[in-house]
């Protein structure tokens, strides 16, 4: 599927529900510190809720370890200075879909050196961004969505007598 790398994350719930986002989809994360807040955080633990036995996680100490550790890899930078959207990219499985911290977002001169494999999420007016969980959803979703939603669960179903999640029509 897909790699999610979060630069520096910030706040825990914003990387539990990542962690939900990735099991929901398969992805990989990659968390590089450091991280503003502890791994047994219960605020981390109880965002990701019961998904996290689902996810492969790895760390890094900077983000030249993860370019090191995937040399051949394409890289999607997020940011709300790039000028391409995330839908002008036609993704492939196996991207790593980058994104930085919740109050400064990726570092200058990183989306420097990267500017052509940058994209950002269209917002309306003065909107500084998203927040970093939904950004990710977004991002992965719409990469998902390209590669045709590969190995997903493609139907909802009710149960017999028309329940669905023990609600009666």
């Amino acid at each position: 599927m897909f790699n999610i790398v979060l630069v520096e994350p910030e706040i825990p719930q914003n990387t539990g529900n990542i962690v939900r986002t990735c099991a929901a989809t398969g992805c990989k994360l990659h968390l590089v510190r450091p991280l503003g807040f502890e791994v047994s955080d219960k605020y981390l633990k109880r965002a990701g809720l019961d998904y996290w036995h689902f996810v492969d996680i790895s760390f890094y100490d900077c983000v030249d370890e993860v370019f090191a550790a995937f040399p051949e890899a394409r890289f999607f930078f997020f940011s709300t200075k790039a000028a391409k959207t995330h839908s002008d990219v036609q993704y492939r499985e196996g991207d790593f879909l980058v994104f930085g911290k919740e109050t400064k977002g990726l570092p200058e001169p990183l989306l420097a050196v990267h500017y052509d494999s940058c994209v950002r999420l269209p917002m309306l007016g003065e909107i500084r961004s998203l927040n970093l969980s939904n950004s990710v959803a977004v991002a992965v979703y719409e990469a998902w969505r390209q590669c045709g939603y590969a190995a997903s669960q493609r139907a909802g179903s009710l149960t017999q007598g028309g329940e669905a999640n023990g609600a009666k029509k």
